[in-house]
């Protein structure tokens, strides 16, 4: 859907993070977001139209997948992904350097645009996957 001064649209499996730009008010925006969203859900259509897009594929493992980056992709979708969603973003993993150490990632939906989302990735994240990844060194976003 289109709405002036709606910057971007992320939605998970159970929210929807709508982005405002800066110079209008929420209270302007809210009732025709409102009304989008509920007149889309009453509609019954589907979110997505290929249930396989809906499934995150970044943290599938794979057959060719080391181990080291099977157990970085299960944290990311058991442990970090889950908390960083409550928050109404997402985390994309985007690849593992074994020489480095550095795990690549990106923020998304309200996370992208936090300030908050350094922190959140310092504190929270790199020092889970350091805790329980001893070949991490660094993620980076």
């Amino acid at each position: 859907f289109f709405i002036a001064g709606i910057v971007r649209v992320f939605y998970g499996s159970d929210f929807v993070t709508v982005t405002k730009s800066d110079d209008i008010s929420w209270d302007l925006l809210k009732p025709e977001v409102f009304a989008a969203i509920m007149d889309f859900y009453s509609s019954g259509q589907p979110l997505f139209l290929d249930a396989q897009a809906a499934s995150a594929k970044d943290t599938a493992i794979h057959e060719d997948d080391s181990e080291t980056v099977a157990m970085i992709k299960e944290l990311l979708e058991t442990r970090i992904r889950p908390a960083v969603q409550d928050d109404g973003g997402d985390i994309e993993y985007c690849g593992f350097d074994p020489e480095t150490g550095i795990v690549k990632l990106r923020m998304q939906g309200a996370c992208s645009g936090c300030p908050s989302s350094s922190v959140t990735l310092k504190s929270g994240i790199e020092n889970m996957l350091m805790h329980y990844v001893s070949e991490v060194s660094d993620p980076w976003s």
